[in-house]
């Protein structure tokens, strides 16, 4: 209880992602924290970085559930390179945190190197292999930043999964390519898992016009005609699934997160899929945060129609609506359509200052991040 004249402390919950390639989430929370002690009188700033099922997931669940990094050598996005990867290991939650960009990431290979083609997400299975093997009877897969679009077949290859063409030889690992040569699937030997969840920040299915090969594979590396032949294998994949292990994964909401390593994982592991924000808003227990909280501050590097859609701002948002409390947006830069209508209690702003480019912006986030905070608690930003 505050004394007599004394004004009680305003508390305000920080909860970013990442700015990528500028600000790791804690460090963009730090940037907001900083800001919010010189602008708000009374302040009490309450820390929570958030990632949702993509880049920080494993940090920010192995200090949550309490654990340590175990890094392992493995097949990198490319099936002829080694890698050293890493999933966290919380033992007393006998839980293990596998981000399959660690070994099969983007940011893994050079831009002339990208191409889904070729990438494979052999190594990703060998984390799980490996996090099945130190004793894990959950494991949680975030599936953001993939460098793929195999299906999660070269995953499924690492846990004794044979993939094989119409002469007998055995492609599983040799990349997206292959699906259009696949004609058989066989499990080969008996690999125990634990519990899977793979956490997904799309709702995206494998195949069709919202599917892995048509929205994601140009992103990767992949041309107008590679992207042709990724869709032709992921069908060619579902089709053989539904009929030789009787699992529909061609429709599957989220299933084509990764490139369809989340269809592959429901297929081949038995996992299930989630909503990566809420899996990370329940491991950090998000909701206890909130109690007495007079505003919540959010966003990301980019704040487009996306991040309102199963993201960390989403996620954060919807949790905060839940209880009454206000909900501030901040985007290292904002690209929304006009006549958007945000949640009522929502408002947004960029950090992002006029007549900066975005790679200079990129250069100086945190400090763009700084002044925005301080700037729209001052009325010196314009709210969108």
């Amino acid at each position: 209880m505050s004394s007599e004249g004394e004004a009680a402390a305003v508390k305000i919950v920080v909860a970013m992602d990442s700015f990528k390639g500028s600000l790791s989430a804690r460090e963009a929370c730090a940037a907001v924290g900083q800001a919010l002690e010189g602008a708000v009188e009374s302040v009490e700033v309450v820390e929570c970085p958030l990632a949702d099922g993509g880049e920080g997931t494993a940090e920010i669940l192995m200090e949550a559930f309490g654990g340590r990094r175990i890094e392992c050598m493995v097949t990198g996005p490319l099936a002829g390179r080694r890698v050293r990867a890493f999933f966290a290991w919380c033992p007393a939650k006998k839980t293990a945190v596998v981000e399959m960009a660690a070994a099969s990431g983007l940011t893994l290979l050079s831009p002339e190197e990208r191409n889904p083609l070729r990438t494979t997400t052999f190594g990703t299975g060998e984390l799980v292999r490996a996090a099945a093997a130190q004793g894990a009877e959950r494991i949680l897969m975030g599936v953001g930043g993939s460098a793929t679009v195999d299906g999660g077949m070269g995953a499924a290859a690492a846990l004794g999964w044979l993939f094989r063409d119409d002469g007998g030889r055995e492609v599983g690992r040799l990349g997206g390519g292959q699906l259009m040569r696949l004609e058989t699937v066989a499990k080969e030997d008996e690999i125990p898992l634990p519990d899977i969840d793979v956490l997904c920040d799309v709702d995206n299915p494998l195949c069709g016009p919202r599917g892995a090969a048509r929205v994601y594979a140009p992103q990767k590396g992949a041309t107008a005609e590679m992207v042709e032949i990724l869709e032709r294998g992921l069908e060619r994949l579902a089709a053989i699934v539904e009929e030789e292990l009787g699992v529909a994964i061609a429709d599957l909401p989220g299933g084509g997160a990764a490139g369809g390593l989340a269809a592959g994982a429901v297929a081949f592991m038995g996992a299930r899929l989630r909503r990566g924000i809420e899996a990370v808003l329940d491991a950090v227990e998000f909701s206890k945060k909130l109690a007495e909280a007079s505003m919540v501050i959010t966003g990301e590097g980019r704040v487009d129609e996306q991040s309102f859609s199963g993201k960390v701002v989403s996620g954060v948002i919807d949790a905060a609506r839940s209880k009454g409390v206000p909900v501030l947006v901040v985007g290292g830069t904002v690209a929304l359509p006009e006549g958007l209508h945000f949640p009522e209690g929502v408002e947004v702003i960029s950090a992002l200052p006029a007549g900066m480019s975005v790679a200079q912006g990129m250069q100086r986030a945190g400090e763009n991040l700084r002044e925005a905070v301080r700037d729209f608690f001052s009325g010196q930003r314009r709210v969108l």
